[in-house]
């Protein structure tokens, strides 16, 4: 086993009634890194990126009592907003800072916040010994945002658990969607979009928190069901009952909802934004297990909708490619090798 490893986490990467990305990225990560790694995981309970004075303390003690020389993985989230508390900590600690998402680019932002943000996460970003970005887009995104050589920053792609191929319908028209319901993840583009296909048959359940939905359009078409946020055995039967993933969104580092639904061989419908593309993929013969469209464009998703719900002949195309997919996509151990080598060597 190698040395010790300390892993800052949000303190509610375990909250099932917000799950999100990057709780499932951190937890699965940390859960396979205790196989080859004494790990130390330090959960830091608050409003990040923007702590209060309870949070930020805490976090200063917490760091403040590791031993020199000691490896630090810090969720991006935690670190990224704070470097007051980490710069003079970098002489002596091993800090290496996972980005899910550059803070500045949350939809939603006012300029004047984002900019902040994106300040403080450059400064954290220098200090720290490595940076770990979940693809290569997001990579690129980061090293062109906070001055980075490309090549400092490793790209540890989110894996994927095994699961049961899906049974699709003949007529292919239920839809899904997994996202919180925020701006980032386009519902109010989705919702748009559904509202010119009323001349066809087609249900679509949105699974994830619907706290921040006011944004969304109204009224919302019949057949569109806000379930709010699934976890485990409720999720598992979400994809096991769609035929078609929809994921609008504006910007999306990665995009893990597409592999999971690629793993039960459920093709996908998205936006061609940052690591949508390279988690979507295509099959070995080089087709593509669904399609790619402008974000931010409700016509060319409702056409692309249209296409899917209209053209059986489309719809198996896609559900081959999807199915050949599937026994492509790397698993979590991958990942947490991916880390695990950083965290050995302490820089990239």
């Amino acid at each position: 086993m190698t040395a010790a490893v300390h892993v800052v986490l949000p303190g509610g990467v375990d909250d099932p009634a917000a799950p999100s990305g990057g709780n499932t990225y951190d937890r699965a990560v940390c859960d396979r890194l205790t196989r080859t790694a004494d790990v130390h995981e330090i959960a830091v309970p608050g409003d990040w990126p923007r702590p209060g004075t309870a949070a930020r303390d805490a976090l200063t003690g917490a760091l403040a009592g590791l031993a020199d020389g000691a490896t630090v993985l810090l969720d991006g989230l935690v670190a990224g907003g704070v470097p007051e508390i980490l710069e003079p900590e970098a002489g002596r600690l091993r800090l290496i800072v996972l980005v899910h998402l550059p803070l500045g680019d949350e939809t939603g932002l006012a300029p004047a916040e984002a900019a902040e943000l994106a300040a403080r996460e450059r400064r954290v970003l220098h200090a720290a010994a490595g940076v770990v970005a979940t693809s290569r887009a997001a990579a690129r995104r980061v090293a062109a945002l906070h001055d980075l050589p490309v090549e400092r920053i490793a790209v540890a792609p989110p894996g994927v658990d095994p699961a049961p191929p899906a049974t699709p319908s003949e007529a292919g028209n239920r839809l899904l969607c997994v996202a919180a319901v925020t701006p980032r993840k386009g519902h109010d583009v989705l919702i748009r979009a559904l509202s010119g296909l009323g001349d066809l048959d087609w249900s679509c359940v949105c699974v994830g928190a619907t706290d921040r939905a006011g944004f969304l359009p109204a009224p919302v078409p019949p057949g569109v069901e806000f379930t709010g946020p699934r976890t485990c055995a409720e999720l598992d039967a979400s994809y096991a009952g769609a035929d078609l993933l929809v994921l609008p969104s504006r910007a999306e580092t990665y995009g893990m909802v597409v592999t999971e639904a690629l793993a039960r061989g459920v093709p996908v419908l998205g936006t061609r934004v940052d690591g949508v593309p390279e988690a979507l993929g295509a099959a070995p013969d080089g087709t593509v297990p669904g399609e790619l469209v402008p974000p931010g464009d409700p016509d060319a998703l409702a056409a692309a909708l249209r296409r899917w719900l209209t053209d059986p002949a489309l719809r198996r195309r896609r559900r081959a490619a999807a199915r050949a997919r599937r026994d492509t996509l790397s698993g979590w151990d991958a990942t947490a090798r991916l880390i695990g080598d950083v965290l050995q060597r302490g820089t990239t």
